[in-house]
């Protein structure tokens, strides 16, 4: 039936995805850089592929009926999330990322900050008078939100400051 054939093909697409998510092997790059490619990834994915962008919207149309019927897609997501909090787990052990970072968050924001300018691009085109989808624009949003998902990773430079300044007033005194 019908149903049952788009079930199908979402299990198919996010197969597809998490099985070229894993390709990125990410347990073997520096924790940045691994965050890097996935962020390229992502953004590059959703460009190369606007049938998953529809796909999903379609599904978020139906209130995620098709996912929640699904056994496969949960199956798919626990081993991303589980490289990505490895990933998260290294940088923070080595310093260059802050100890809070939740996977699934950071997974949904990069994500999002991917899925949306794809997914809005024909509007966003027009209200701003530039076309988002020249290989100019694509690469700019993409330094972009690079820049925003590492920026987000690395330790608070305020609570760096606090402590060096509260030492010197310390040794000062």
């Amino acid at each position: 039936n019908k149903e049952g054939l788009f079930q199908a093909v979402l299990e198919r697409a996010y197969e597809e995805i998490r099985s070229r998510e894993q390709e990125l092997d990410m347990d073997e790059r520096d924790p940045e850089d691994a965050i890097r490619e996935l962020v390229v990834f992502t953004f590059n994915y959703f460009f190369e592929r606007p049938e998953f962008i529809r796909l999903l919207n379609n599904e978020n149309l139906y209130g995620a009926e098709h996912i929640r019927m699904s056994e496969r897609i949960p199956e798919l997501h626990s081993p991303f999330v589980d490289q990505l909090k490895s990933v998260l787990a290294r940088g923070a052990q080595s310093g260059v990322f802050r100890t809070d970072v939740d996977p699934t968050q950071l997974y949904i924001s990069i994500a999002g900050l991917c899925y949306f300018y794809f997914s809005n691009a024909s509007t966003l085109g027009t209200i701003f008078g530039r076309d988002l989808l020249t290989p100019g624009a694509r690469a700019e949003r993409l330094k972009h939100v690079t820049d925003v998902v590492v920026g987000y990773l690395r330790p608070p430079v305020m609570k760096t400051r606090t402590a060096r300044t509260k030492r010197r007033v310390s040794v000062a005194t």
